[in-house]
């Protein structure tokens, strides 16, 4: 996952150097599954590229490190670490659910996205996160335009935990269905109270740029 916010006269060039060089270059790497760019209309930071991998070890091998460690010109000039005023890039392995099916494995990057970033105190870890993926995840996903959720754990980044709510369009988490759901059991009350989310999350995003597959 990676974040950025950009400079107003740096973001068309920026744009363009995503979908016209950048996206393909990482997807031709191998063990990159999937990816897609998407902009924030709530929350941020804006602009987000998502990136499904086999695992994380993938960033590990020759082949990314070969591409990672010899840059364009034009990633030189226009990349995130070049023009960004802010850039977030984490590495996360999913949590919940523990595996995923064939036709879920193989389905495209979502319409829109629902990200909560945060971290939670030491002593409710274990607590907070089996409710977290056994109540709280499964009950969101009865909502209408829900299409699934998942969570990760950051292998490389801060914060800790990331939730990823798939929607079907951007106002999923303003309907009253999705309100119903926070406080449909007394835990989550208690539980949420113990998020401590970093700036921005969680923030809903619609995409804007996928290569055809």
């Amino acid at each position: 996952m990676v974040w950025a916010d950009v400079p107003a006269d740096k973001e068309a060039e920026f744009n363009r150097w995503y979908n016209e060089e950048h996206l393909a270059e990482r997807l031709a790497i191998p063990g990159f599954l999937n990816g897609a760019r998407y902009e924030a209309v709530k929350g941020g930071p804006k602009h987000l590229a998502v990136y499904e991998l086999e695992s994380p070890a993938v960033l590990d091998s020759a082949t990314y490190k070969k591409v990672s460690d010899n840059p364009t010109p034009w990633t030189k000039r226009s990349g995130p670490q070049a023009v960004a005023t802010t850039f977030i890039r984490n590495v996360y392995s999913m949590i919940h659910p523990r595996t995923v099916t064939p036709p879920v494995a193989e389905s495209g990057m979502a319409p829109a996205l629902q990200l909560g970033r945060m971290d939670v105190p030491a002593e409710v870890d274990r607590e907070w996160n089996e409710w977290y993926s056994t109540i709280y995840v499964p009950n969101y996903e009865k909502v209408p335009g829900v299409i699934r959720g998942r969570r990760y754990r950051a292998v490389a980044g801060t914060p800790t935990y990331l939730t990823f709510y798939e929607f079907e369009h951007p106002k999923v988490s303003e309907t009253p269905e999705w309100n119903r759901q926070r406080d449909a059991v007394p835990v989550s009350e208690a539980m949420r109270k113990h998020m401590r989310h970093a700036q921005g999350s969680p923030g809903v995003y619609v995409k804007t740029f996928e290569l055809a597959r």
